[in-house]
């Protein structure tokens, strides 16, 4: 990816002038210099008030001269505030005489006409016609609306075109595209763009290395955008606020504040006031970092200063409070914003029924969701899904179907997240055959499944004893190219335990150890008391040395299953060296003497190890 020196782009930043071009057009002055102005002016009239006025034109205009090009173009000019009428008169035209006969001049009329009207399809099929010849100010008005309707890869295809003519954009053009790519989150084309620029010595401005800025920060590179924002600072040049809290949200995320006191210092000191977008983003950047407490406090001193929040500041705060489970708090800034005159967004509801769904008050996220309809909010995937994952949350499993099949019926569509959830909820609630059967209908509509389709249903097959079906899944997973989560491996292993299939067990647990991944404590245990009942004291030993060297701890179970066992076959002295080895606080000795008082013989290794070993305590 291009990375543009700073001593370079800073050098850049020298004054430029923009090219004058002229627009074709025409217009009303040109339109008078004319001899056909007065019949061209009933005819557009006809035009406009006709239905069909294809059929009767040529007889209510006697005088009606098709093969004169001047006379198409007047009439042109007279249509080009009404795209639609000039594009039907243009085709009429073209199918009553040959196009060849048209000059470029009426294609580029009726080129800027579709311009003035945002109709670009129809723009880019004039542009391509062989007769259409436009200047650069016709191309470069183009190629900023394609821009700012977010057509990038159109407007970099006419972009490269009018470069192709020998033309050289002027500066505002090169600033449209930057800030198009940095809409679509196309970064890399920023920066693509960028070193073009710098290749044929076009000088950017202040508004170009504030694209830059935001791009390094969207692509997590902070440390190059903050020393590209001094270079340009120590030279005299200062970024919009946009910039510099693009920066300040970057390194707030990254809990990096002394960067964004001194970057919040820096804009007061270069009359760049930070505004409210600005503490928006440290205000996210907070609840982000589960300091939603620091966060309140910064928002409650903004409204102490004058900031006056929008709907996004609201917003923000509301989840940040929700995610801490103060929903008081919630519901008491959300009264404010209503009393504020500010209009809740779809996404402002959601959060706050969120909140109250995950705190289990399923009645008021119920009314707060029928609310939301009521205010004219259309119902969503994103609101179903809040509230199917509340009621999949506290086990309200039927209720949450009930929505799911409401959603088809009102036309919303099921995405991953949809499937994922209420797959979660019924293997939640052991119901895995219904979650099996939920999972083929996601295979039906032909969706991929994510790692969080696979790890409960993998889970719960295990536990059911349907260890093979399960890592049938788990192979069909890989074979997507999918990471499983390091517990799914431990499913496996204590399935086949249960099942005993230790052998197996023991295959997966040493391919485990392989990939580098720690097994859960839980794992070792189950491993532990197999290997013991089926008298497999080489690997048990084995395992629990592995097992202690990741810091695990054996349970009261396993623990018993070794210090009998061993006993009775190795004696004393490896109950000694097991007790030794494996004790390590007061609350375990008492609970080794009280599980080895169960076998007599245990119970007096125990007491022979402990009395040996005190001094370890």
């Amino acid at each position: 990816m291009f990375r543009p020196p700073t001593s370079t782009l800073v050098a850049s930043l020298l004054p430029h002038t923009r090219l004058s071009t002229r627009r074709i057009a025409g217009g009303e002055a040109e339109a008078a210099q004319t001899p056909f102005t007065e019949i061209a002016r009933k005819i557009s009239e006809s035009i406009r008030s006709k239905p069909r006025w294809e059929n009767t034109l040529i007889s209510d205009f006697p005088s009606l001269n098709l093969s004169d090009p001047n006379f198409i173009q007047t009439i042109l000019i007279h249509l080009q505030y009404n795209p639609l009428f000039a594009s039907r008169f243009f085709n009429w035209i073209i199918s009553s005489q040959k196009p060849s006969s048209l000059p470029s001049q009426s294609y580029n009329t009726l080129f800027d006409a579709m311009l003035k009207a945002k109709a670009w399809k129809a723009a880019a099929t004039i542009m391509r016609s062989t007769k259409c010849q436009l200047e650069p100010a016709s191309w470069e008005a183009y190629i900023c609306g394609l821009c700012k309707e977010g057509e990038i890869e159109e407007a970099l295809r006419a972009f490269s075109e009018l470069t192709r003519l020998g033309f050289l954009p002027t500066l505002p053009v090169w600033n449209s595209v930057l800030s198009g790519s940095l809409r679509m989150e196309r970064t890399d084309l920023v920066l693509e763009v960028y070193g073009e620029m710098m290749r044929l010595g076009v000088a950017g401005d202040v508004e170009t290395i504030g694209y830059l800025i935001r791009a390094y920060c969207e692509e997590e590179k902070l440390f190059e955008a903050y020393v590209l924002l001094r270079e340009v600072l120590s030279n005299g040049f200062v970024p919009d606020v946009v910039a510099f809290s693009k920066l300040i949200s970057g390194f707030c995320e990254e809990r990096n504040y002394g960067k964004v006191s001194e970057l919040l210092h820096m804009m007061i000191a270069k009359n760049c006031a930070p505004d409210i977008f600005t503490y928006t983003g440290i205000i996210h950047g907070l609840c982000k970092n589960e300091m939603g407490e620091e966060a309140f406090r910064v928002f409650i001193d903004l409204i102490d200063r004058g900031y006056a929040p929008d709907v996004v500041t609201y917003t923000v705060m509301i989840d940040g409070l929700c995610k801490m489970g103060r929903m008081s708090d919630a519901r008491k800034l959300w009264c404010r914003m209503i009393g504020e005159k500010l209009v809740p967004t779809a996404y402002t509801y959601n959060v706050l029924i969120d909140g109250h769904c995950k705190l289990g008050n399923l009645e008021e996220a119920r009314k707060l969701y029928l609310e939301m309809l009521d205010q004219g909010h259309s119902d969503s995937t994103v609101s179903c899904n809040t509230m199917i994952a509340g009621m999949c949350i506290h086990g309200r499993i039927d209720e949450a179907h009930r929505l799911f099949e409401e959603m088809a019926e009102k036309g919303i569509d099921h995405d991953l997240i949809t499937y994922n959830t209420l797959i979660q909820g019924f293997c939640k609630e052991k119901r895995i055959k219904e979650a099996m059967s939920l999972y083929g209908n996601l295979l039906a509509t032909g969706r991929h499944p994510s790692t969080p389709t696979y790890t409960p249903l993998i889970q719960s097959l295990c536990e059911e004893g349907n260890v093979q079906e399960a890592i049938d899944l788990l192979n069909d997973m890989l074979n997507r190219g999918l990471e499983p989560l390091v517990c799914t491996w431990d499913y496996i292993i204590v399935g086949l335990c249960k099942q005993n299939r230790l052998l197996e067990g023991m295959e997966w647990f040493a391919s485990m150890l392989e990939k580098r991944l720690k097994p859960r404590q839980g794992t070792f245990n189950k491993l532990l008391e197999c290997l013991c009942l089926k008298d497999q004291f080489d690997d048990a030993l084995l395992v629990l040395d592995t097992m202690l060297g990741m810091g695990w701890r054996v349970e009261a179970s396993a623990f018993q299953l070794l210090i009998n066992q061993l006993c009775k076959i190795l004696g004393q002295i490896a109950a000694d060296d097991l007790l030794l080895t494996t004790i390590s606080t007061k609350e375990e000795e008492n609970a080794a003497v009280n599980i080895s008082m169960q076998n007599p013989l245990s119970y007096q290794c125990c007491k022979k190890a402990l009395a040996n070993g005190r001094s370890a305590f």
